[in-house]
């Protein structure tokens, strides 16, 4: 069963809602210049709504460990997601199980970048925009994904309600990502659908049928 993750979660209905539709995971956004940015004082708040068994994921972008360090004392999420160019020897000093996000374009190892990110327990791959760092409804070329990557995918970039069944039958992901998909045109970003939200989880079940 593809797992799943709602990200850039800004209000407590819309982590409910994520939790209520059957979503696996939400995403709280620690990147000062994201929309959907929230600070660990209101992370925390978020967190504390959650029920059992969803997980929380903190994102990152290039960020000073000292950063990384106190907003896990504020707001301790359970997983932590590494958006920028960090290293693996930064990603790893947290005590934290962490994903690594790669922007795809050709030309990319993605062999290489799993060997060199053993130790995370997943790679989540987005669409490459430039002088952005996710979370801009884009889709890549998901033939670009290796069929023997070593470590499972958590598959993002412009994935929707419409398009996640075909996304999962063609790549076969471990999980999916999605933060614009589930957004009202119109709406801040951040402001998440609850009917989208659905939609989404239904159009994951379906792929598994």
């Amino acid at each position: 069963m593809t797992a799943i993750k709602i990200c850039g979660i800004t209000r407590e209905a819309d982590a409910l809602a994520a939790a209520h539709s059957g979503a696996n995971a939400i995403g709280l956004v620690f990147y000062g210049r994201s929309p959907r940015h929230v600070t660990p004082a209101r992370a925390a708040q978020l967190l504390r709504v959650l029920p059992p068994f969803v997980t929380s994921v903190g994102l990152f972008v290039d960020a000073a460990a000292d950063d990384v360090r106190q907003t896990l004392a504020a707001a301790r999420v359970d997983l932590l997601q590494f958006h920028g160019d960090e290293s693996p020897g930064y990603c790893g000093q947290f005590g934290v199980p962490y994903l690594k996000a790669v922007r795809v374009r050709p030309g990319l190892d993605l062999l290489q970048y799993a060997l060199d990110f053993r130790d995370a327990k997943a790679l989540l791959l987005d669409a490459y925009v430039k002088g952005t760092h996710g979370g801009t409804g884009a889709t890549f070329d998901w033939a670009l994904i290796p069929k023997n990557l070593p470590l499972p995918v958590v598959l993002s970039g412009g994935l929707t309600p419409e398009n996640v069944t075909a996304a999962i039958q063609a790549v076969r992901p471990w999980a999916v990502d999605v933060s614009s998909g589930v957004e009202s045109k119109g709406l801040a970003k951040g402001i998440k659908d609850a009917a989208k939200i659905a939609a989404f989880v239904t159009g994951v079940r379906n792929a598994n049928v």
